[in-house]
């Protein structure tokens, strides 16, 4: 009778133990073998490696650890369908039985997910690429369908004023004002174009010429030869394509006397370019999107996440990704120790109420388009990063408050200046 109560007492307890350890699923579908999504990854497994190292998330009383199921969209490469990448998030979501989902990185995919994640009614984080504003604009004009995505990042809207700011500082110390716009035929590239000249010009800057990349082009010559024959001081560039790398070599192959600005350049991201490039990436400019992905001292938690990652993977964070990655699983456990549960429309309001301190600062969602709130103070919202190469290292430039180095031309740049003065 002692050994019958034992086994069941034993068994009891077993199921009381599972019950409290079942997982909480996070399904990534997104493009692993690009930056943005490798990046992603590798951030999200750190931050779910150390939460489940303190017990995973309350609900209700109850420690439940974080589980990670992956599968590749594939969407950021040359050729491949959007339908293929919905297909993926489906999924991740009936196959993996994922309780919330990161989703794809091109804007047009990520986009076309919405509509996947409002029919299983599944909370969708945009971690990494999805720059194109229309993201966030889609949710607040379908709030009652889309209302279960978030974006934990920045968008290219923001990075446009970003960059307009910090090109404002370059032009009164420097009085450069002639711009040639480079970018990648995508939508956040082609978005943020549009806005950069037309902003631009508002402020009397002259808008020289532009070109536009179909995903994969290897020769960026023609556009560079132009932008030296009609006097340009800034090359502007967007795109994420590792390609891009070769448009920095042939700019410091040709000495065009221009400041490339990478608004987002993400192969100019990455710890590796430097050597990718033999150093002729020097000077190059470059937008990571927030703050985390380069050193800086944004808030406490930065340079603590800056050296666990470094510590975990081998190696600096890789570029944009890292951060947001791995702030997802962060936001999503303080959302469900709020409320104590995982039911979908209270953590939507939860989410909503988000006021967290976090690795690249204060992360708090506006309630309508669910787009995070920014700021260039990390007391105030989510503060972006601009660093420029110099010397083999990422030293951020901008914003102001978390600075680390001040901006430096090009050696040819400077005496292009000066022959033309004589």
């Amino acid at each position: 009778m002692r050994t019958m109560f034992a086994v069941v007492l034993s068994a009891i307890l077993l199921m009381g133990t599972a019950v409290s350890a079942q997982e909480i699923v996070i399904g990534v579908a997104t493009d692993t073998q690009i930056l943005d999504g490798f990046t992603t990854i590798r951030g999200l497994k750190l931050a779910v490696e150390e939460i489940n190292a303190m017990g995973g998330v309350n609900v209700a009383g109850k420690k439940r650890p974080f589980k990670i199921e992956i599968m590749d969209t594939r969407d950021c490469e040359p050729g491949v369908p959007t339908s293929e990448a919905l297909l993926v998030v489906e999924k991740v979501i009936l196959d993996k039985k994922a309780d919330f989902v990161i989703g794809p990185g091109r804007s047009e995919a990520a986009m076309a997910a919405l509509g996947i994640v409002s029919q299983y009614k599944k909370i969708y984080f945009a971690t990494n690429g999805v720059l194109s504003p229309r993201f966030h604009k889609l949710i607040a004009e379908n709030y009652d369908k889309y209302k279960y995505a978030f974006r934990i990042t920045g968008e290219s809207g923001r990075m446009v004023d970003e960059g307009i700011d910090l090109l404002d500082i370059i032009n009164s110390k420097y009085g450069i004002n002639r711009m040639f716009i480079m970018v990648q035929d995508v939508a956040f590239a082609r978005a943020g174009a549009e806005i950069i000249a037309d902003k631009m010009k508002k402020k009397g800057w002259e808008i020289l010429g532009s070109e536009r990349y179909p995903t994969g082009s290897t020769d960026y010559s023609s556009g560079l030869f132009k932008a030296k024959n009609v006097g340009a001081q800034v090359i502007f560039i967007m795109g994420d394509m590792p390609e891009l790398s070769i448009l920095i070599n042939q700019w410091n192959d040709l000495k065009v006397p221009a400041l490339p600005f990478g608004n987002y350049l993400g192969p100019a991201m990455e710890p590796k370019f430097w050597k990718v490039t033999n150093g002729k990436g020097a000077y190059t400019v470059v937008n990571l999107v927030n703050a985390g992905n380069a050193p800086s001292k944004a808030t406490p938690w930065t340079m603590k996440f800056y050296e666990a990652y470094e510590k975990r993977w081998g190696s600096e964070p890789e570029g944009y990704g890292t951060a947001t990655g791995y702030m997802g699983p962060y936001i999503l456990k303080d959302a469900i120790e709020r409320v104590g549960t995982l039911e979908v429309e209270t953590l939507v309001a939860a989410l909503e109420k988000t006021n967290l301190m976090g690795v690249y600062g204060r992360v708090r969602f506006d309630p309508k388009s669910h787009q995070i709130i920014p700021s260039n103070d990390p007391e105030e919202g989510a503060v972006g990063t601009v660093f420029q190469w110099q010397n083999g290292k990422r030293v951020v430039i901008y914003p102001p408050k978390i600075a680390m180095g001040e901006l430096i031309l090009p050696p040819w740049m400077m005496e292009h200046w000066k022959m033309n003065k004589k």
